[in-house]
């Protein structure tokens, strides 16, 4: 009697993130689209939307502006093996020294590259990503008695997912070059922030600042002009809901747990915006902004595109 197929299991984010989606997914799902081509995740993070889609997925396209970031999900994709060893050596040595040793270390190849990043991320303070102005990470230790660094499993799992993948190191704009109105597109970027103290814009040295959401508003009207189905998750403020006037706004109730003080972290209110009506606003009074149409290009030319933009 043949052995029945091993059940797949699906995978989950393997680093943490600041702002990550994955206490969110539950309250995502009724509105992510039913039917789409290719996914496109810009602001890549952690990836929490990613991998619970990555089962649904047939190709995705991953982005984000910090080249580290791209390195390590490229590694953990095609030399995972690799990255496990290393990660285990630093899970065998871990104490203070080592930590700030290695911080301070320049790793030369990208497969050292990448489990310094995670080892980091699996041990510094809030598991929080930041540089200073030179590019250099500068958090502290955390406080764990006994941290996961290399979770093998996870990270081969993760491999998987992430093999029908194109991962680039690309500015947000650049989704504007190749997503057409088959496919489906998560902006999720650096939220605005609510006081002057509620959260961080600059995960690197690159500030997100309030020009930089005013031009994401233009990418969102831009490809919603195309037909492209567009969510974008951000912070509830008068200011974005101002920017997205006329677009699908929902509220989402999050809880933040990566902030400097314990006393400010817990529930608090986000948005979700959609270029689309969804079941549960279907009756809704707002509309989808009227945007004349741009010619798209093929699907090979936009994939070719994004691929000689990396190589620039």
């Amino acid at each position: 009697m043949p052995l029945p197929a091993p059940q797949i299991v699906p995978s989950r984010p393997f680093l943490k993130w600041a702002g990550g989606k994955g206490q969110l997914i539950a309250q995502y799902e009724p509105y992510f689209p039913a039917n789409f081509k290719t996914y496109y995740e810009p602001f890549l993070g952690g990836g929490a939307v990613f991998f619970h889609l990555a089962q649904r997925l047939d190709t995705a396209i991953l982005m984000d502006i910090n080249p580290e970031l791209i390195n390590v999900y490229c590694c953990v994709r095609e030399q995972v093996e690799a990255v496990i060893e290393q990660l285990s050596r630093y899970q065998q040595n871990h104490c203070k020294d080592h930590y700030y040793q290695v911080r301070a270390s320049l790793e030369s190849t990208p497969v050292k590259r990448a489990a310094r990043f995670i080892y980091l991320n699996k041990t510094c303070y809030n598991g929080l990503y930041r540089e200073n102005l030179k590019g250099q990470f500068n958090v502290p230790m955390g406080r764990y008695k006994n941290p996961k660094i290399c979770d093998a499993d996870l990270l081969r799992r993760a491999a998987i997912a992430l093999r029908p993948t194109q991962i680039l190191a690309q500015p947000f704009s650049q989704v504007l070059n190749c997503a057409t109105d088959e496919d489906f597109v998560y902006l999720d970027p650096p939220y605005h922030p609510i006081s002057a103290t509620s959260s961080f814009t600059a995960y690197s040295r690159h500030a997100f600042k309030k020009a930089d959401q005013e031009k994401l508003q233009q990418v969102f009207s831009q490809l919603t002009a195309r037909g492209v189905r567009v969510m974008l998750s951000n912070s509830d403020c008068a200011f974005i809901r101002s920017l997205y006037q006329g677009f699908y706004i929902h509220r989402i109730q999050a809880s933040r747990s990566i902030n400097t003080k314990a006393q400010q972290r817990g529930q608090i209110s986000e948005l979700l915006i959609t270029s689309y009506p969804t079941d549960s606003n279907s009756t809704a009074s707002a509309c989808r902004q009227q945007l004349s149409c741009q010619p798209v290009p093929s699907t090979r030319s936009r994939l070719y595109s994004l691929t000689q933009a990396a190589a620039a």
